[in-house]
């Protein structure tokens, strides 16, 4: 078993921080381009405006969490391992639902689903999980 020490299990972390990091600047380029899109008086639906800032607010308290299981705290580990996979499917399937926003909107927001799954295959893999026995 490896501690959360190994450097082996720290670059696996360092990985998970900047997908996650990308996850965040992609998160605020889309509530970035939503506000753009209202000042300069395009339409925008409150739909957008909250999933923008729920999807960024998930990416900061993602990356907080990750931090903490860098330093071996075992329940943000699996909270981080749920959120990899929670984010991604619920991001993706609302966007599916027709009707529900643009597909420009979609688009990017997919974009950030990407994102955010890449961190589930590092956080769910044997070598961290090894690392937090239950």
């Amino acid at each position: 078993m490896e501690t959360t020490n190994h450097p082996g299990i720290q670059r696996a972390f360092g990985k998970a921080k900047i997908l996650v990091a990308v996850y965040g600047a992609l998160s605020a380029a889309v509530l970035i381009t939503v506000a753009i899109l209202a000042i300069t008086g395009h339409t925008v639906t409150s739909f957008m405006w909250g999933r923008s800032a729920g999807v960024l607010a998930s990416a900061a308290v993602t990356y907080w969490l990750t931090v903490l299981a860098a330093r071996g705290a075992r329940g943000a580990f699996l909270r981080v391992r749920i959120i990899s996979i929670v984010m991604p499917v619920a991001i993706i399937g609302v966007d599916l639902i027709p009707g529900v926003t643009t597909a420009w909107f979609a688009m990017l927001q997919a974009t950030c689903a990407l994102a955010i799954a890449a961190v589930a295959f590092i956080v769910n893999g044997s070598r961290l999980r090894a690392a937090f026995p239950r």
